[in-house]
């Protein structure tokens, strides 16, 4: 949440008090010695990360029916006519090869129903990381239903493609990249922050409704500030999460997220392709998929060949929905015999909710349903967003003298006792070391407010 974003207070006369603001206390709680520094925090934040969420809540908007597009668009490579029989997979790669010839195989996802094509992946050493080259196969003719550059692991078509990468960085690399970790790193500050001004706030009236709706009346910057603070409310865990998973994407944060989840022991388990000895000889492809059939492994499946003499085939199933089908087995090639199983059902429970957070955050987990509740969370923050700079602006000056909001007062800080004020400078550290954008934008907010706060008192002669 956003909330009443200024530039510097000194030259601005104090506020006139809200009705329902409570007496100064004599003796002041730990939130009224804080409450202060939280506002400050918070209008920075609404200021300077504001437009970086902007563009993180519209792109993601148009990612999340990307599914939907990519059915719209690539219709033709992804969808066949049904048929009785079915061409052996070995066959339709073998077609495939001819359209790539010499290049190495990747992968290869059989059609989960007769109406899907197959796909037949193969490396792309010329292509940036993550990409690579896919040929649509009819199984039942074997005819060629298209060539694309496909991306990910989970086989993105040009269009997601280049849309999820607009999200992720605007396509500008990994230099890109770094704003969308900063507007994820700061959204659970800008969050955890307005929670607790909205309910912290001094009001006559303690009931709920105060809190959790918005006032229709009076007009004025009362009215936007609940509209902005109940909205908020409703929407502060959904945001929290998208925070929590878009980190793991990141590249500083994400990649201090992979190695505390290496040290917790909560990775993604997998089955060993490692043989103890190389195989004499290939039952095929076909053997190995009826073996992952046979083992329970419906639906779309992704079959890797063996890496080399000593490797097993492996095949994991590719279904993010719910309930999320990611079982894995390790094929033999010498007697299409499995070797090892990794079901879904038996990973750490961390690895199940990294899995679920990320398929949720993608709008997959649970169709349309959480298609709809990502986009209602984008307008939220977006309306928030919209409300919060509208303070700013009913907090102008009516003087004509060109200068907008009023800020929180400065200094704040050095009325927070010691006792107080230590540990939040050591929580602090820990979490600009772990969230190092975040710790950096940190320092660069404080020396604004510094120069901001100099510039002040020259112009008053303080």
């Amino acid at each position: 949440m956003v909330t009443e974003p200024g530039l510097a207070a000194q030259s601005f006369p104090p506020e006139a008090p809200e009705q329902e603001a409570a007496a100064p206390e004599r003796n002041p709680s730990t939130w009224a010695v804080l409450r202060p520094l939280v506002l400050r925090l918070h209008f920075y934040a609404g200021v300077f990360i504001a437009p970086f969420l902007v563009i993180a809540a519209l792109t993601g908007m148009l990612y999340v029916f990307t599914p939907q597009l990519e059915q719209a668009f690539y219709a033709h490579e992804l969808h066949v006519p049904a048929a009785a029989t079915t061409t052996p997979l070995s066959e339709q790669i073998a077609v495939a090869q001819t359209v790539r010839p010499g290049e190495q195989l990747q992968a290869v996802r059989p059609g989960a129903t007769p109406t899907d094509t197959t796909q037949v992946i193969f490396k792309a050493p010329d292509l940036p990381d993550s990409y690579q080259r896919t040929v649509f196969i009819d199984p039942h003719t074997t005819e060629i239903r298209g060539d694309l550059v496909t991306y990910g692991s989970g086989q993105a078509l040009p269009l997601r493609a280049w849309i999820d990468n607009l999200h992720r960085g605007l396509h500008l690399g990994d230099t890109g990249r770094l704003y969308s970790e900063l507007a994820a790193s700061w959204l659970w500050v800008v969050v955890l922050g307005g929670v607790a001004l909205w309910i912290g706030r001094p009001r006559r009236n303690r009931r709920a409704r105060s809190l959790l709706a918005p006032e229709l009346r009076p007009a004025g910057r009362r009215r936007v500030l609940s509209w902005h603070g109940a909205v908020g409310l409703w929407a502060a865990l959904g945001l929290l999460f998208l925070s929590a998973t878009g980190l793991t994407w990141s590249v500083h944060a994400g990649e201090n997220v992979t190695a505390a989840r290496a040290q917790l022991s909560w990775e993604t388990p997998a089955v060993t392709a490692q043989l103890p000895s190389p195989p004499s000889s290939d039952v095929g492809i076909d053997r190995v998929h009826q073996a992952a059939l046979g083992a329970g492994l419906d639906g779309q499946v992704e079959i890797t060949p063996p890496e080399g003499a000593g490797s097993a085939y492996t095949v994991q199933q590719q279904g993010r929905t719910w309930p999320t089908k990611q079982d894995q087995v390790a094929v033999d090639p010498s007697t299409g015999t499995i070797t090892e199983t990794v079901r879904f059902a038996d990973y750490p429970l961390m690895a199940k909710l990294a899995r679920w957070g990320v398929d949720a955050h993608m709008g997959l987990l649970f169709g349309l349903v959480n298609q709809l509740l990502l986009v209602g969370l984008m307008l939220a923050l977006l309306s928030m967003i919209f409300w919060g700079y509208r303070m700013w602006w009913l907090r102008r000056p009516t003087r004509g003298d060109g200068r907008i909001g009023r800020p929180p007062e400065r200094g704040v800080w050095r009325r927070i006792p010691g006792r107080i004020m230590a540990p939040i400078i050591v929580g602090a550290a820990f979490v600009a070391y772990f969230l190092p954008l975040l710790g950096a934008s940190l320092l660069v907010f404080l020396v604004v407010d510094i120069v901001l706060g100099s510039r002040a008192r020259r112009s008053t002669g303080v």
